[in-house]
């Protein structure tokens, strides 16, 4: 079975996570799979394996990433006037960003990680499963929107939740969740789909740099 199709197995329990962890007043000490909650992590929520050792993996497998907006986001947006989004353009932006998650983390963990990419399970690769939860883009850039919003303070938020797998048991090593705001300078000029991917990309690559740094140190 290759890396994606089993990971893909697991879909439904870490949907079943997200909205777990999401409705406890307080984070759980440990995770009804055994990971136990990792303290002064510089992430909202860190859950490990007891003992587990991540200096094994030297490659890694990301999974494309399921990305899904805040609840009635299309509906918000479409109360604004003078906006009108489509269905068609949520899907749009969550194949978009889906794509730059895969692109950024690649490029931080190859390019100043040293690490390798990996199709085929094997003791050395690490799978990486994430999903994009309550995303919201505050203004997007579709037909309907003409940049009227260009100028607003934030671009909008998005949530990571993220497990780190071992390709050939599948076991759970690690769950991180966290959740970031675009803090990207506001400039005039510059057309909402520039600042929406420049704020993606820095938010990714803040997630990327973290994960990467973690598994130097465990090196």
């Amino acid at each position: 079975m290759s890396i994606t199709r089993s990971a893909l197995v697991l879909a439904f329990c870490w949907t079943l996570t997200i909205q777990a962890i999401a409705q406890e007043r307080t984070a759980p000490r440990v995770t009804v799979d055994g990971l136990h909650l990792v303290p002064d992590t510089e992430v909202a929520l860190v859950y490990a394996k007891p003992d587990v050792d991540l200096s094994v993996y030297s490659r890694f497998h990301i999974v494309e990433p399921k990305v899904a907006f805040e609840k009635d986001w299309l509906k918000d947006q479409n109360r604004i006037p003078n906006q009108f989004v489509r269905a068609e353009d949520m899907q749009r932006i969550k194949v978009e960003l889906a794509a730059l998650f895969i692109d950024v983390f690649k490029q931080e963990l190859k390019s100043n990680g040293g690490y390798t990419l990996a199709d085929a399970p094997a003791d050395d690769v690490l799978v990486i499963l994430p999903a994009i939860v309550d995303l919201d883009v505050i203004s997007p850039d579709t037909p309907g929107t003409r940049n009227q919003r260009s100028m607003i303070a934030s671009v909008g938020s998005m949530m990571l939740y993220m497990e780190l797998l071992d390709s050939v048991t599948g076991d759970r090593l690690v769950k991180v969740m966290d959740k970031k705001f675009d803090r990207t300078p506001v400039r005039t000029g510059v057309s909402n789909r520039v600042r929406n991917r420049t704020a993606a990309t820095e938010m990714l690559g803040e997630w990327a740099s973290l994960l990467r740094q973690g598994l130097d140190e465990a090196r």
